[in-house]
């Protein structure tokens, strides 16, 4: 027998009298929503029973049970950790594909950048669908196609798989870099509403965004080191990983209202009158901190075994944690400075990384290789950051999500791009000489786009918030 709440009978709903009792507190839920004429007012108890499902048919299923906004704000940070972790996971296993599949180190780095032809293909054509489709339903094909990606690489053991795997890896990396950010902002503000300008959402983003990126290799490496099949091992244990997030993700609230009318498209990409130069400099900031990135997470593993006699998979995998940990590190403690330090800093950091990096080449030393690629990464993380506020200064209000698109797809493009050409080079010069020029051309770059930057500032007002300051 069921009970019904006081002030209803008969599926009717009375003003309780002021003298019986204490009303329950109002709490909407999936079957408690106010109504035209029960007004969203906490001194009305709105806890109707679901009525009976008609005679004939079966009874509704009780609907998924969502987790908070506090909690699924964790669960989404977590599945944003896995998604980027998963696309950086081969950085040691390269000397294993090769070895395999029977390619040299311009196989290597096509196969590494084919997951940045599908990271910028889903930037450009599917990073702006989480707006009209809600965020969730960006979030959760992500996890899937990851998965699919994992098995590829799992079943699929040959160059051509290698290479499919990895296109659909990027797929997934570009929709989830593409929404997550924003998603975590979203739901940090239904969860602290009274915490407008919050620092937190985009902490926690610049954290599973880069910090992903520096686990997946630490992890790959340590399967590789000590379990057995580590080509397989590795796929297995991050596909258990993303089917895990997959679950969390699909109990977290989405936070897009869905029944609101959709509004006309706006233009992808607007810049500010005098503002072409400024993003041009921009972008080659976010190229020029990348091709670092992805030099190393492509070749390190050769150029550890080859120069450095480093046989250990580990090794491989803790000098690309140290370079992506490094940049995290450096956007959180130095992000909130102003954006001329912050780029002057960038400046100097990035070119004395890469002038070690082609020392500890010349004098075999793993140790300075470390340091290196440490300083290196920082640098490279605040050149990026930079970029970002830039990018952003000169797009137009309502065209600053294609503006940052065309930005992240420059950038990854510069992650694929250089590496290719580095192998290339060594094809016809020694791994120190390429070495060298690369960091020369690097440097000057850097350094060159970093004072076309600074100097460009009226199209803008080269600040931007904490939110928009983070990849999305």
């Amino acid at each position: 027998m069921a009970l019904i709440p006081a002030g209803e009978e008969d599926g009717k709903r009375h003003p309780l009298p002021p003298e019986e009792g204490l009303p329950l507190p109002a709490v909407p839920t999936p079957l408690s929503r106010p109504t035209p004429d029960a007004p969203d007012d906490p001194t009305l108890p709105i806890h109707p029973i679901p009525a009976p499902a008609p005679a004939g048919l079966p009874p509704r299923a009780p609907a998924l049970r969502r987790a908070s906004h506090t909690t699924g704000f964790w669960f989404v940070a977590v599945a944003f950790t896995v998604l980027m972790a998963f696309g950086t996971a081969p950085t040691p296993l390269w000397p294993l594909y090769e070895a395999r599949d029977h390619f040299g180190a311009t196989t290597v780095t096509v196969a590494y950048a084919s997951m940045v032809v599908g990271a910028a293909a889903a930037f450009l054509g599917l990073g702006h669908l989480s707006d009209r489709l809600g965020r969730r339903r960006v979030i959760v094909p992500a996890l899937l196609v990851g998965i699919v990606a994992s098995v590829v690489l799992i079943l699929w053991r040959d160059l051509p798989g290698l290479i499919a795997g990895r296109i659909l890896n990027g797929v997934g990396l570009g929709l989830m870099a593409s929404t997550a950010t924003t998603y975590l902002h979203d739901l940090h503000h239904e969860a602290r509403p009274e915490r407008t300008g919050s620092v937190l959402p985009g902490i926690v983003a610049t954290a599973a965004n880069l910090g992903g990126l520096a686990s997946g290799p630490l992890v790959a490496g340590a399967a590789a080191q000590w379990l057995p099949a580590p080509l397989i091992t590795t796929q297995a244990i991050f596909t258990l990983a993303m089917a895990v997030c997959l679950v969390l993700v699909l109990s977290t609230p989405e936070t897009v209202d869905l029944e609101l009318p959709v509004s006309a498209p706006s233009s992808r990409f607007v810049l500010r009158p005098g503002g072409g130069r400024t993003f041009g400099a921009a972008g080659a900031l976010g190229a020029f901190a990348f091709a670092i990135l992805g030099l190393i997470s492509s070749l390190g593993a050769s150029v550890l075994h080859g120069t450095l006699h480093t046989d250990s998979h580990l090794v491989v995998g803790l000098a690309a944690f140290l370079m992506f940990g490094s940049a995290a590190a450096a956007q959180l403690v130095l992000g909130r400075l102003p954006l001329p330090r912050v780029l002057t800093v960038g400046a100097v950091v990035f070119p004395v990384g890469l002038v070690l990096c082609a020392v500890a080449l010349y004098h075999p030393a793993l140790w300075l290789y470390l340091v290196a690629v440490s300083l290196s990464g920082a640098g490279s993380g605040l050149l990026f950051k930079g970029g970002v506020e830039r990018a952003v200064s000169v797009a137009e209000p309502a065209s600053r999500a294609g503006v940052l698109a065309v930005f992240f797809v420059v950038a990854y493009l510069g992650m694929g791009l250089p590496s290719v050409l580095f192998s290339i080079a060594l094809r016809h010069f020694a791994v120190q000489t390429a070495m060298i020029g690369f960091a020369a051309v690097l440097s000057c770059g850097a350094v060159v786009s970093v004072a076309v930057a600074l100097r460009d500032r009226a199209p803008g007002p080269g600040t931007l918030s904490a939110r928009s300051a983070r990849p999305s």
